[in-house]
């Protein structure tokens, strides 16, 4: 059933397309949509031929939140969402969100139609959103008396000044894709958000996969880090395990040939 949630993929230049395919019900997340984005997530996350990544929706909508009739008519209702399996930093629901972060590739959410509740949450877990400019996004769980527990805590603070946390979170309004910009939530707008990121994949997908990933680690892990000798250190770090490799010396001979380079797979 999660295979037919969620279609994976991996185009020959290493772009992967991840698509929720729920057209009926705009994506709403089921069981079976959890469990197929937690899938895609670790299998991308050991493809080493990937180099970016693309999550989108099918239809009519990126993802209109938890279909909360599904788990309730099921057996444990909404308490599975809140499993945690041993050794996991994330539970079952916030994993859909964590796991791309996980995914040393690049991923790229376009999002069109509704972007509601956990559907934003998953979208707030990818690198960078591009959404239409028409489309509506919210961070809707006070609708239903609940607060946002998929990773939002560990996305939106790198987005978001608190009283624009707090006023979104607070009232459940819905901002368009063009405001969402102004405040912050998606990365740029585009009226064919699913092209535009597509042909950002292929362009990220063209340089170094060893410098793009070692870019998602070092700002990943230090962003909003108040460690500024262990941020430092990192960068260091990151730059010794890239100089000299093929890759690297790939990169600086098309750059002053002005070939185009050819790359080999991260090890």
């Amino acid at each position: 059933m999660s295979e037919d949630r969620v279609q994976v993929k991996i185009g020959a230049a290493g772009v992967a397309t991840v698509t929720m395919v729920r057209t009926d019900k705009h994506n709403a997340l089921d069981q079976a949509m959890f469990e197929g984005l937690t899938k895609a997530a670790e299998r991308l996350a050991g493809e080493q031929s990937v180099r970016a990544v693309v999550l989108h929706g099918e239809g009519k909508s990126f993802c209109s939140g938890l279909d909360v009739a599904s788990f309730m008519s099921g057996q444990g209702g909404t308490g599975v969402l809140l499993q945690r399996e041993d050794g996991r930093l994330a539970n079952f629901a916030q994993r859909v969100a964590y796991d791309w972060s996980l995914v040393p590739a690049p991923v790229i959410a376009a999002i069109h139609g509704n972007c509601f509740g956990g559907g934003l949450q998953i979208a707030l877990g990818t690198d960078i959103r591009i959404a239409a400019p028409d489309a509506k996004l919210s961070v809707m769980e006070v609708k239903w008396g609940l607060v946002p527990d998929m990773g939002i805590t560990q996305t939106l603070p790198r987005l978001l000044p608190i009283d624009v946390a707090k006023e979104l979170t607070f009232s459940g309004r819905i901002v368009s894709g063009t405001e969402a910009l102004a405040l912050g939530l998606v990365t740029r707008t585009s009226e064919d958000p699913l092209a535009a990121a597509l042909a950002l994949a292929e362009e990220i997908a063209q340089k170094s996969p060893d410098a793009v990933r070692a870019a998602k680690r070092l700002y990943d892990e230090t962003w909003v880090s108040d460690d500024a000798a262990g941020a430092l250190k990192l960068e260091s770090e990151l730059q010794t395990g890239l100089i000299g490799k093929p890759n690297q010396v790939a990169a600086v001979v098309a750059g002053m040939s002005g070939e185009q380079p050819i790359f080999v797979d991260p090890v």
